[in-house]
Formats: structure tokens, sequence, C-alpha cells
């Protein structure tokens, strides 16, 4: 039996490892269903007004993404151009192109990056839209609150000539249209009614995906827990059945 000691302490410690990871996926799988069943029962509720910098600063209750927000106040001049592809549109535009955003300056004095909606690259320039333009004066509009995005080492530059950026980053966005005073850490997806008659932005566009492998991976963890049990047994069956060279014969 001294001969199994050795493996026999590396496979469980490796079994606990193994199933750990498992009972960890499982814990994920059960924090993400209920985050995803929390934000369909968000966009079923009625708006409210959107958080402003008494909310913005460390340490005060965490902003939802996906809250069904609304605002008052009157767009400022610019566009940014949020890269990406509508795979599945609810209007009449898809595939690959942009969400136009503009700046909101609300009638407490800070800024909203306002997702107005998408359009497809052909429709990018805005002399190519006619009747897109911003509502003038006051506005009251409602959306979903998404937060913004922290660009990491693989996300492309913003190419701020043609003002076109790759990650959601409203502070950022603002700036770059000239847009002055406090900006919201977030960005505000104008809901559907708020389309232009002319159809471009196609607004209501939010895309609501959560990817939820962690079931997979427990079940990955628990199969190569399972494996290593059945290893383990074929391994000790093999050296239980050799004779000890150490033990004198008979």
């Amino acid at each position: 039996m001294r001969r199994l000691l050795l493996p026999t302490l590396l496979g469980l410690a490796a079994l606990a490892i193994l199933l750990n990871l498992g009972l960890w996926q499982l814990n994920r799988l059960a924090w993400k269903e209920g985050l995803i069943r929390q934000v369909e029962q968000n966009l079923t509720l009625d708006p409210v007004a959107a958080p402003g910098p008494d909310r913005w600063a460390t340490g005060a209750a965490p902003i939802g993404d996906y809250l069904r927000v609304r605002v008052t106040g009157a767009f400022l001049p610019g566009e940014a151009y949020y890269y990406n592809a509508l795979t599945s549109p609810k209007g009449h535009y898809g595939g690959p192109g942009y969400f136009v955003h503009a700046p909101f300056r609300t009638d407490d004095g800070w800024i909203v990056m306002v997702n107005r909606g998408f359009v497809p690259d052909r429709f990018v320039a805005p002399d190519s839209r006619p009747g897109s333009a911003v509502p003038a004066g006051p506005v009251t509009l409602t959306g979903i609150l998404r937060l913004g995005e922290t660009p990491n080492m693989t996300t492309p530059a913003p190419d701020l000539a043609r003002r076109i950026w790759f990650a959601r980053d409203p502070a950022a966005m603002a700036s770059a249209l000239g847009a002055t005073g406090p900006t919201a850490p977030f960005v505000i997806d104008a809901d559907a009614a708020f389309t232009p008659a002319s159809g471009l932005p196609q607004a209501g566009e939010t895309v609501v995906r959560f990817k939820n492998d962690h079931l997979g991976y427990a079940l990955t963890w628990f199969g190569l827990a399972a494996t290593l049990v059945g290893v383990y047994i074929a391994y000790a069956w093999s050296v239980l059945r050799r004779p000890d060279p150490k033990k004198p014969e008979a």
C-alpha cells in the first residue's frame, strides 16, 4: 500500500481542485441566472429618473445596467459612432454598421451620451440620411441605461477624425465632441419611439444578451474529476496486482 501513498495524496489534491472548480461554476451559474432574471424584470418596469452625479461617486449605491430611465434636456451638436454589428434587428436595418451617439445636456446640467440608434455602414455620414437630425429644443426621452465599457488591450483606438469608437466610452465620446460638464458613466439607448420618420437612426435596438457557459464549464470540471477517479482506479489496480519488489519472497 505504501506504493500508492504518494499517487493517492496527489490524486486527492487534484480531485479536490477539480470538484471545487465545478462547484464554483455552479455558483456562477446561479448568479448569472439571477442577473438575467433581474434584467428581464427591469425591462418591464416604468422608467425612473436617470441617476445624477450624486450616484456616480465611489461608494454610492451601484447603478444597475439595463435599467429603464428617463431624462429631460436638450441635445448638443455632434455625433459619435460606436462600431458594431446588429445581427438580430428589431427594425428594418441590420448587419455591420454603427450606433449613433449624441451628447445630451440634462436640465440639471450634466451630460449623458444618448444612443439614438443603429445605421448601416452606408448611412453613417449624416448627409446620407436626410431627416435624421436630433430634435431641437427641450426633449424628454426614455430608454435603457447601459454602463460604459472600459477599453482593454485588444480594443482598437478610436478613429477621432471620423469619430468612430470601438468601445462605449461615454466620457471620452462627450469630450471629443466638445461637450463640457460632468458626464454620466453610462449611455442611454433611446426607445424605438424616438426613431425619426426617416427611419434612421433606428432606435430601440438594445442588445440584451448574456454569455452563460457556466453549466458547460461545470460539467467539464466534473467530467475531468470522474476521469481522474477512473484513471486512479485503473492505476491502483495495476499496482496492487504487481508483486512488491521490496517484499521478501516466502
